[in-house]
């Protein structure tokens, strides 16, 4: 999981400023059949008993486990056009059902877009539910035969940052930042099918078999997973080995854990453990995306400068600049796709203030 470098890769001058997502998101996300660099095809996948399966179970949850993995090789033997039909038409369905979160996503668009029309932000909120509908075609392709052919479908834009970060931080590893965008779930694992291992934090389910088939799914396309319960340690010791791990930092947190700093213009609770570790392993932290292409199917992995990290000994300023500066990343990509992140998550659910009125109250 040691990050990847290319010789044949250009050298930025790092000292350049693309430290702005926004200027490069000018630019758009690059076409589906471009890349900068080409990523390893080797990578290994495991065989044998999956880790997941290291979860304890009992017979019935073991049973509904294997019964789940059967049903998305079935479903994976449809062909794509059906597949991804199928997918759609569950995105439209809940969407047109789910009107607890249907609610929380127009908030959360009432927030974020204040200037746009009732009608333009149910159209946004709509679209993210199909978006949501193909990731769920796409899980089906990933837990079932076939999985291999999601690699031809993930391309890389700016790859040479990536690939330049191993003489520029030697012998330590990277935070990826990232949030619930496109299809979230393929960006470890279509990472992991061109070579590029990726370590994730999961926090276990209480629906153990749908827990262990998250993982065994993960897993098996060579995407490694540390339990939250013993995140911060092992984090931290993977990050001194050189490896990678990706964090989504798009959602709520506990007010004992909280940073807040603003999202969209609304304060939020933003989890502080993502900058203390960034600090205490000298962690480079880069922004990446995965973005759904017009035509549906294929994805771009947008791969973004290192963001800045100021460090000036005191360390709840720090943390405050720094965590500020993460939101600023995502919200940047949240405005230029708005379509594809998940706005159904209560992201204003704790209050500066405890006690405040909720901003989802009807």
């Amino acid at each position: 999981m040691a990050l990847a470098s290319s010789p044949a890769n250009p050298q930025l001058d790092h000292r350049e400023s693309l430290d702005s997502v926004g200027e490069v998101l000018k630019r758009g996300a690059a076409p589906a059949d471009s890349a900068n660099g080409a990523a390893k095809q080797d990578f290994p996948l495991a065989h044998g008993i999956p880790r997941s399966m290291r979860i304890r179970m009992g017979l019935k949850d073991r049973l509904i486990f294997w019964l789940l993995v059967g049903i998305l090789h079935a479903l994976s033997l449809l062909p794509d056009f059906i597949l991804y039909k199928l997918g759609e038409a569950g995105g439209l369905i809940f969407h047109r059902f789910d009107r607890r979160h249907t609610r929380i996503g127009i908030r959360n668009l009432e927030i974020a877009f204040p200037e746009l029309s009732d009608a333009e932000r149910r159209r946004i909120l709509g679209a993210s539910y199909i978006n949501l509908g193909r990731t769920g075609a796409e899980y089906v392709r990933l837990g079932g035969f076939f999985y291999g052919r999601l690699a031809r479908r993930v391309t890389y834009n700016r790859l040479d940052i990536w690939n330049n970060l191993t003489p520029r931080y030697p012998g330590k590893g990277a935070l990826i930042l990232t949030a619930h965008f496109g299809d979230f779930e393929l960006l470890p694992a279509g990472h992991a099918l061109h070579g590029f291992q990726i370590t994730v934090v999961h926090h276990t389910q209480r629906f153990l078999a749908g827990d262990a088939l998250v993982t065994f799914i993960r897993e098996r396309v060579g995407v490694r997973t540390i339990r939250k319960h013993t995140a911060a340690r092992e984090m931290l010791r993977s990050l001194k080995r050189g490896e990678i791990i990706g964090i989504p930092l798009d959602q709520n947190a506990k007010r004992s854990e909280a940073i807040w700093v603003p999202f969209f213009g609304e304060m939020a609770a933003t989890p502080g453990g993502f900058d203390r570790l960034a600090m205490m392993a000298g962690a480079p932290v880069l922004p990446v995306f995965i973005v759904r292409q017009p035509d549906g199917r294929s994805h771009v992995i947008e791969i973004f400068e290192e963001i800045e990290q100021q460090r000036t000994g005191d360390r709840k300023a720090d943390a405050l600049v720094n965590t500020a500066r993460y939101q600023k990343a995502i919200e940047e990509m949240v405005r230029k796709y708005p379509e594809q992140w998940l706005w159904t998550h209560r992201r204003y659910r704790t209050r500066p203030v405890s006690g405040s009125p909720s901003l989802y109250d009807a």
